[in-house]
């Protein structure tokens, strides 16, 4: 019997998927292991198609080609991240912000009216950013004295465009609290279509912007009282990691808190000074 020979239109090379994976961590930290070869075939026929390429391997020996290679990266950076998402992820951490951490920045500056600035730092398609919109315009509206700003960003410009519009279908919502769904969130004129937008007062207190956690910089303020960087972790180095924390906790505040994931909750010995509050909190 004559041994399978692969189908250069459907799967890379082992050479092509070494140049791909090796490219991706280079530029986003990113590891795309052999468990995620079949993913990135499948997800990257579309854009072969759209290229006109004869094939997969093709499209990778053209990669580095000089007049595109930046445009075609960032399309490649959309196809290869993975942004897992919902409203009221992980719910208990806005519960925190609510119960504890913004009790305690108010009263550390000694004044209300203070202007607290968040960052959802892989803020995905902005639902992050948007639930925590509705929690402090909910603690403002039941009394709490404060302005906010929110800060959202993400390397992929795809769900950045998706998170900017603010525009949902509405079977996301259900995390969502209904008096939530009934204030903040808009339904659409054509009802056969299932989407709602989130109102304009959130919007324009939510800022989404392009940026990458592999960047030796990042164009944020340094006052920041809140960073939510959750899930994003777990697919670094344990170097990688610890430099994008160490980075993050320069941008805070002192006494300002930092939010991970659940897979995520060691990463706090990586930066001095850096106390743990619970197992997915920390504070400068």
């Amino acid at each position: 019997m004559m041994p399978a020979v692969q189908d250069t239109a459907v799967h890379l090379s082992d050479r092509h998927f070494r140049t791909i994976a090796e490219l991706i961590e280079g530029q986003v930290g990113i590891k795309l292991p052999q468990g995620k070869r079949l993913m990135l075939e499948g997800r990257l026929h579309k854009r072969v198609r759209a290229l006109n390429f004869t094939d997969l391997n093709e499209y990778v020996d053209n990669l580095f080609e000089a007049d595109h290679f930046d445009n075609e990266l960032t399309h490649l950076i959309d196809v290869v991240t993975t942004n897992k998402t919902d409203f009221f992820r992980e719910p208990q951490h806005f519960a925190f912000m609510r119960d504890v951490a913004i009790p305690a920045l108010l009263r550390s500056r000694g004044r209300k009216n203070a202007n607290l600035k968040i960052w959802s730092s892989a803020s995905s398609t902005g639902m992050e950013a948007y639930t925590i919109a509705m929690v402090l315009d909910d603690m403002v509206r039941n009394g709490s004295r404060f302005q906010y700003r929110i800060l959202g960003t993400d390397i992929s410009t795809a769900v950045l465009r998706l998170a900017k519009t603010a525009i949902y279908t509405r079977d996301v919502l259900g995390p969502v609290p209904e008096n939530f769904v009934k204030r903040y969130f808009l339904s659409s004129r054509e009802k056969s279509s299932g989407e709602v937008r989130v109102v304009p007062e959130l919007r324009r207190l939510t800022h989404f912007m392009r940026m990458n956690l592999m960047d030796k910089s990042y164009p944020v303020d340094r006052d920041v009282d809140i960073i939510f960087c959750r899930n994003v972790l777990i697919y670094f180095e344990r170097e990688t990691q610890r430099k994008v924390v160490e980075q993050l906790c320069s941008h805070l505040r002192p006494g300002g808190y930092l939010l991970v994931g659940h897979s995520e909750s060691m990463i706090h010995s990586a930066v001095p000074g850096l106390k743990q509050v619970q197992p997915t909190i920390f504070q400068i």
